[in-house]
C-alpha cells in the first residue's frame, strides 16, 4: 500500500457545521415567497447550481420568473447577497478541524477540500481560514462535476500532483466514499452525529471526528 501524501476533505457536515434553515426562511423573505413554495423551486434548481450551469443569481431569476415577480430594484442582487451573509452566519468549523489540517500540513501532506456546492462556499472557506491551509480548493460549481462523479476526483487529484492510491478521502455520505474508492482513492466515513439512515459503505472506516484519522498519515 502506497505511503499518504495527501488528504481530499468534504466541507458541509465533515468540516462544517452549518444550520441552512435561517437562508430557506431569509432569502425567499425578501420576495415574499413562502418557505414551501421556495423549497420546491430551489430542488428543481439545485443541481444545476452544484454543478456551476446556473450561478445564483440566475437561479433565483429563475425562481422569481416561475413565481411571477419581477426583478425590481435590483431584487436578484439582493437575495444573492442575503444568502451569502447568511451562510456565513450561521456556519462554524467543528473544533477539531484547524488542529488536523495543521497536523497535516506539518506532516507535509497535501490537502484538497472537495465539495459539492454553490458558489457562495468559496468565500465561507475563505472568511473561516480554511482555504489558506488547503493546496486546493476543488468545487463542483466550478469544476462542473460533483461528487460521486469520477471527474471531481480526478480533478482534486491533478490539482495536488498526487496519485490516487497516496489519497484519502474523508467525507460523511457512504455515497460519495464509494466514489472515492472507485477512482482507487481509499476512503474514511465520518459520522458527527446520528447516521440518519445513511449505512456504511463496507470495507469504509467509519470515524466520530478528525482526530481518528491522523492515525493513517504516521503510517
Amino acid at each position: 500500500m502506497a505511503r499518504l501524501e495527501a488528504c481530499l476533505i468534504d466541507a458541509y457536515d465533515t468540516i462544517l457545521d452549518c444550520d441552512f434553515t435561517p437562508l430557506r426562511h431569509g432569502v425567499p423573505a425578501l420576495a415574499g415567497i413562502p418557505v414551501e413554495t421556495w423549497d420546491d423551486e430551489y430542488r428543481r434548481v439545485h443541481t444545476m447550481l452544484n454543478d456551476g450551469r446556473l450561478s445564483k443569481a440566475e437561479a433565483f431569476g429563475q425562481i422569481l420568473a416561475r413565481c411571477g415577480i419581477p426583478d425590481a430594484d435590483g431584487l436578484v442582487a439582493e437575495m444573492v447577497l442575503r444568502d451569502r451573509e447568511l451562510l456565513r452566519a450561521n456556519a462554524r468549523l467543528f473544533d477539531d478541524v484547524l488542529p488536523f489540517l495543521l497536523g497535516l500540513r506539518d506532516r507535509g501532506v497535501k490537502i484538497a477540500i472537495v465539495s459539492n456546492c454553490t458558489e457562495n462556499t468559496r468565500p465561507l472557506l475563505a472568511d473561516l481560514g480554511v482555504a489558506a491551509l488547503a493546496d486546493a480548493v476543488v468545487l463542483s460549481c466550478e469544476v462542473g462535476a460533483a461528487k460521486p462523479a469520477p471527474e471531481i476526483f480526478r480533478f482534486a487529484l491533478d490539482r495536488l500532483g498526487v496519485t490516487a492510491d497516496a489519497a484519502v478521502f474523508i467525507d460523511d455520505q457512504p455515497g460519495y466514499c464509494a466514489g472515492s474508492v472507485a477512482v482507487g482513492i481509499r476512503a474514511v466515513q465520518i459520522v458527527r452525529g446520528e447516521l440518519d439512515g445513511l449505512s456504511p459503505m463496507a470495507d469504509t472506516p467509519v470515524v466520530r471526528s478528525l482526530p481518528e484519522v491522523e492515525a493513517m498519515f504516521s503510517r
